[in-house]
């Protein structure tokens, strides 16, 4: 059984990563979304309310799981038994920085593979950086990201407010 791994930070989940998802679920047996904690960063999200976000947004796909990790990713990677792991390319310069990445893993976990996939090409110019920055002023963020997701930042953006 073919399992892939999606890793990231998900703050927050964006139609571009559930693009991405979807199409994976076609190609593996199994995926995992892994939902980063990275503490060095200060996400909008909880790590629990990613999870639960993503949760929502994939429902319904049933060989996808959503599950967090605070660990070296290869080493999540060996533990779910995961042998590829999954990395969007939305432009030439997310390149380098995930071609240094993929060679860092393959010398970590030389069993675990990285596989890039692009965007579709109404989602290659979507991020979860520039959906915060546009729903923090306001900005109507609909068309980029799931309903749920859209309602979840107008509420933390009130939340900030008052």
């Amino acid at each position: 059984m073919a399992t892939a791994i999606y890793p990231g930070t998900f703050d927050p989940i964006t139609n571009g990563h559930s693009d991405l998802i979807k199409r994976a679920a076609r190609l593996f047996d199994r995926v995992i979304l892994a939902v980063a904690a990275n503490p060095g960063k200060a996400p909008v999200f909880t790590l629990e309310e990613r999870v639960a976000l993503a949760r929502e947004v994939l429902a319904g796909l049933e060989n996808v799981e959503i599950r967090e990790f605070d660990s070296l990713l290869v080493e999540f990677a060996r533990d779910a038994g995961a042998g590829v792991i999954l990395r969007g390319l939305r432009a030439v310069s997310d390149f380098e920085y995930e071609f240094q990445l993929a060679g860092m893993n393959r010398r970590l976990a030389p069993e675990v593979e990285t596989l890039f996939l692009t965007p579709a090409e109404q989602y290659a110019y979507i991020s979860s950086s520039l959906v915060r920055e546009i729903a923090a002023l306001g900005g109507d963020v609909s068309e980029f990201v799931h309903p749920r997701v859209s309602e979840a930042l107008r509420q933390r953006a009130a939340e900030q407010i008052t």
